[in-house]
């Protein structure tokens, strides 16, 4: 018997096992589908490469995409201790302002302001550059600027200028359009998940207890309140834990509606399709996920610029031996080091497209590297997508991987604007500051002229940003899985606390909102106050 019962130790629910824990009376258990988070890669930040497939993740791909050529794509999803926090390239963004007041503002989501959740973001950082109405010092998610950055990404950040992009040197300030090198979540030139920042230090309490390997089937629901959890332990038979206070699901933007949907909460008559009970007819339960979709050009370099030169077998050692000794060098790096955000859309006024820079090719999954040669990688994302895709269950069994459908560009608008993105991907890699470095453009390469090469060539490259949310989102409207307190409707004692509540899509990487949802979360199930400003 727990106090509380949090299922899934990703970004967000390791917040809330080392929040709620904070409760010297309240008895807390955490569950993990994955292992501990003990692989040296996680910790490395380089390590990012090797993490977008592998035993750490779930192993799914999506449903054929309509607008991509019918085609699966990867769609990796952690599973380990610190979920998507382990495993993702740790840039560290929050989004635009604008985001947040449209929830409050538009879905009705009372309390998600950007400046009611500004202190959420300040409570969870340790910055090593800034102190101001922005961030915070001495939170447990270590934030640092790159401590060896790749000279090609110095060169991105004065080609995004040469073509229009004015430099920021910081993208969660007053303002968040520009371009230049991205904060990361690392602390010491290692990797700070949020396992490492919150849950790690909070183990040493008696009243918390994480379990790794465990594989939740069913959340307990007696008389329209859910009490427990049933789950099975690796090898283990089926157990039960029960909660006296609350269940909370913090699985992520697959794994909560996944877990509810087995646990015959969602719509009723999907549900009795595949022959899982109905215990609570919730219609938006799966529905409305977005993700950013990635269109990417690869260049061939002059020479060995890269990072593809340290493939080889000798330079890996000593890059390895330079960050074990000094912490620096090519080790350090989170690969997507530089980046921007801007306009496509002219109409809006936010900026609406985003950039990640990789000094090398083939550094991510599905990503072709240059044989025999030297790459580096230009993604563009268009933030705002109005199209909206679907989780659904296969079958009743939980160990039958759920059908993930993105739904990616089925609103002709975000392929125009991906489309624009791309274009302005070219323009800069065209720039001056580029010419000493670049042979030539490698993928979709130089006969790729006409719209519909282009388009061609988005449809079959394309692929996921990783940053699915909205499949429980939070609201008032009938398609609501969850009101503005993160309580599931029409369940008593049942939230859920992580990507998936987002409503919209934020405009930038999901990783730093998933640890805000987690830190307001605490407060709304403790009852405290938002912490101030200053």
């Amino acid at each position: 018997m727990y106090d509380y019962i949090v299922v899934g130790a990703g970004s967000s629910g390791c917040v809330l096992g080392a929040r709620l824990s904070e409760l010297e009376d309240a008895r807390v258990l955490v569950l993990e589908a994955g292992p501990p988070d003990k692989s040296p890669y996680i910790h490395m930040p380089v390590g990012f490469y090797k993490m977008t497939t592998g035993p750490l993740t779930w192993g799914y791909d999506t449903a054929p995409l309509g607008q991509a050529d019918g085609r699966r794509m990867v769609f990796p999803q952690g599973r380990v201790l610190g979920g998507g926090s382990s495993i993702n390239a740790m840039v560290y963004m929050r989004g635009n302002a604008a985001d947040y007041d449209g929830w409050a503002k538009e879905e009705g989501c009372d309390g998600w302001s950007y400046h009611e959740v500004l202190p959420y973001f300040r409570r969870a950082e340790d910055n090593n550059r800034f102190a101001d109405a922005f961030h915070g010092t001495g939170g447990p998610l270590g934030v640092s600027d790159l401590v060896s950055p790749h000279y090609l990404s110095r060169a991105f950040v004065l080609a995004a200028q040469q073509a229009g992009i004015p430099h920021n040197p910081d993208f969660n300030g007053a303002t968040q359009a520009g371009c230049g090198l991205y904060q990361v979540t690392q602390r010491g030139s290692r990797r700070c998940s949020a396992a490492a920042g919150y849950l790690k230090p909070a183990t040493k309490r008696n009243n918390l207890t994480v379990h790794t390997d465990c594989q939740v089937s069913r959340i307990v629901v007696e008389n329209g309140r859910a009490v427990g959890v049933a789950y099975r332990q690796g090898a283990n038979g089926p157990t039960e834990a029960r909660a006296e206070q609350e269940v909370i699901v913090a699985a992520g933007a697959i794994g909560s509606p996944r877990l509810l949907l087995l646990s015959g909460i969602g719509p009723a008559d999907e549900l009795r399709q595949i022959g899982v009970d109905v215990v609570h007819d919730l219609p938006g339960v799966g529905k409305n996920l977005q993700d950013h979709i990635d269109v990417y050009n690869i260049s061939e370099l002059s020479g060995p610029h890269s990072y593809d030169s340290h493939t080889k077998p000798h330079k890996k050692l000593l890059a390895g031996v330079e960050w074990k000794l000094f912490g620096s060098g090519p080790v350090t790096s989170n690969l997507a080091e530089a980046g921007g955000i801007w306009w496509v859309d002219k109409e809006l006024d936010a900026p609406d497209i985003q950039f990640h820079f990789l000094p090398g090719a083939g550094l991510e999954s599905g990503v072709p590297p240059i044989a025999g040669g030297y790459g580096c990688t230009l993604n563009s994302c268009h933030l705002r997508p109005r199209s909206r895709g679907s989780v659904t269950l296969r079958d009743s069994h939980p160990e039958t991987p759920p059908v993930i459908d993105p739904n990616y560009w089925a609103e002709p608008y975000d392929f125009e604007m991906s489309l624009r993105g791309f274009d302005l991907t070219r323009e800069i890699m065209a720039q001056p500051a580029f010419r000493k470095y670049v042979r030539k453009e490698h993928l979709p390469g130089p006969a790729a002229k006409t719209r519909e090469d282009l388009a061609a060539h988005a449809r079959r490259f394309g692929k996921t940003d990783y940053h699915p949310v909205g499949t429980c989102k939070m609201g008032v409207d009938d398609m609501a899985v969850v009101d503005p307190q993160l309580r599931v409707r029409g369940i008593e004692k049942l939230r859920i606390a992580d990507s998936s509540i987002m409503p919209r899509l934020i405009s930038s990487n999901t990783n730093a909102a998933s640890i805000m949802v987690g830190e307001k979360a605490s407060d709304l199930i403790r009852g405290n106050r938002a912490p101030p400003l200053h």
